[in-house]
């Protein structure tokens, strides 16, 4: 089965069929979804939907793009952690494509997620774009060792994977890694062990290339999986088996029986 890590059926394009979108997902060996939150109001709706259905789990956390406005009261995320389905912290990270004028405000923001995931022992969930050697840099400084995490859809550098694998991190690739001339994404898909991967939709946004420009949904992440086996060459079965072991490790999820 797979376990797509990473995906958005809290967002108005989604939430309104989420009955649908698990049924089709179920159709296509999608077992187990995470719901990420990157907003309080999409955090509350990712734990009520996980409240609600078996096979979702919630990561809740403030994405960058916040940090404008956000007055970095976290007090909400730790209040809600005794709820078992809450999984992970995240979105959290650095942004430097769509904003560069709150750099500061986003590193502060993301330094004290770091800060409440290591003293809750829970793993993170990174959003990285344009920012990799400060987003690096802050892992590294405050990150403890055995907070885990996931560079989520990993776009940045074969070279640099391994520097945050070596933050006890894993990688997780998206929709672009089937696109015709995603060299990047393909260049890591073969590089990288199936011991630190990870596969994820990131829906509704970044479907994979037989659906590029159609919303996403998280049956779509067999597409992920397809394509990374056959860059890899090795079975489907093989990406599926060790992806889902892989997702359940990070997210402290007991491993059944499908």
């Amino acid at each position: 089965m797979l376990f797509d890590s990473h995906a958005h059926i809290n967002d108005p394009d989604l939430i309104d069929r989420v009955e649908e979108i698990i049924s089709s997902a179920k159709k296509n060996k999608v077992s187990k979804i995470t719901c990420v939150g990157y907003d309080y109001k999409s955090s509350m709706l990712a734990i009520d939907l996980a409240n609600q259905y078996d096979e979702v789990y919630a990561a809740i956390g403030i994405h960058p793009s916040e940090a404008r406005s956000f007055n970095l009261d976290l007090s909400w995320i730790e209040e809600n952690m005794d709820n078992s389905k809450i999984v992970a912290i995240g979105e959290i990270g650095l942004d430097y494509y769509w904003d560069k004028n709150y750099k500061e405000e986003q590193k502060e923001l993301f330094i004290n997620q770091i800060k409440l995931a290591n003293k809750l022992k829970k793993p993170i969930i990174i959003h990285m774009r344009d920012a990799t050697k400060d987003t690096y840099d802050i892992l590294k400084e405050y990150k403890e060792l055995s907070t885990l995490g996931v560079m989520h859809c990993y776009s940045s550098s074969k070279e640099a994977m391994q520097q945050f694998i070596d933050l006890n991190m894993y990688i997780s690739l998206a929709g672009p890694v089937t696109f015709k001339n995603a060299l990047v994404p393909k260049e890591v898909a073969k590089e990288i062990s199936l011991d630190h991967l990870l596969v994820e939709t990131d829906c509704p946004y970044l479907s994979p290339a037989p659906y590029r420009g159609r919303t996403n949904e998280p049956r779509n992440v067999l597409y992920v999986a397809k394509e990374i086996a056959n860059l890899k060459g090795v079975t489907l079965e093989e990406v599926m088996k060790k992806t889902y072991e892989n997702t359940c490790k990070l997210y402290n999820i007991e491993m059944k029986e499908e």
